[in-house]
């Protein structure tokens, strides 16, 4: 995506250390094959079983797909998660943490894990509180034997997204992790410009998206 690159460029960046997250839920499928055609292999997905039924024979028939779920993961729902999706964005609570951990040491294998932080502290979204993501960070590899590849982070809708991101890429630094997943249509500039390394957007490149269908997870 151009603006990607340009945003990238004017930061001092290379456009090759951003990944495009094409969010692609609740999208037709004319709309995911097209964005297929023009050669888009990173997908992020809300909910497990929705991401199951688009992508399950599609998976299949295009091999190196990586499909993220960046939408809150309830336990029940982990083993599924597990054996379905590259990286998992939204690691967020202790309970979650050891879910995956069982299931990593029955598969010998995990998919790649962010641990989601909620910069605004807002109650209506996950996500661990700042004060105390080094400490689930640490939890997470200390107690539960987990690598954490980045963070993620969703900042309040009425907020200038910067310091959110700002904030997350010091919680980063102080724990040695280079990846971030921050900036969406609206903000990924922005996001950017503070150091993401994958930004997650859906109607930017794909238009207004369908009617939510209910949860599953």
């Amino acid at each position: 995506m151009q603006r990607i690159a340009a945003a990238a460029r004017q930061a001092g960046r290379s456009p090759a250390d951003v990944t495009l997250v094409a969010v692609s839920k609740q999208q037709p499928g004319e709309r995911i094959e097209a964005m297929l055609a023009a050669g888009q292999t990173v997908f992020g997905e809300n909910r497990v079983q929705e991401a199951q039924a688009r992508w399950g024979e599609r998976r299949a028939l295009r091999p190196g797909l990586e499909l993220r779920l960046i939408g809150p993961l309830q336990t029940n729902k982990a083993a599924d998660a597990v054996e379905f999706f590259d990286v998992i964005e939204t690691l967020d609570r202790e309970k979650l943490v050891r879910a995956l951990a069982e299931l990593a040491a029955r598969r010998g294998v995990s998919p790649r894990l962010y641990v989601q932080v909620n910069t605004g502290e807002e109650p209506q979204k996950a996500g661990v509180a700042p004060g105390e993501a080094d400490a689930f960070i640490r939890l997470v590899r200390e107690t539960y034997g987990l690598a954490v590849e980045g963070l993620m982070c969703i900042p309040p809708a009425q907020e200038p997204p910067g310091p959110h991101f700002a904030l997350l890429a010091k919680i980063a630094a102080r724990n040695g992790l280079a990846r971030l997943s921050m900036g969406m249509s609206d903000d990924f500039e922005t996001a950017v410009r503070f150091g993401a390394t994958s930004v997650r957007i859906g109607s930017a490149l794909f238009g207004p998206r369908a009617p939510a269908a209910p949860a599953d997870q």
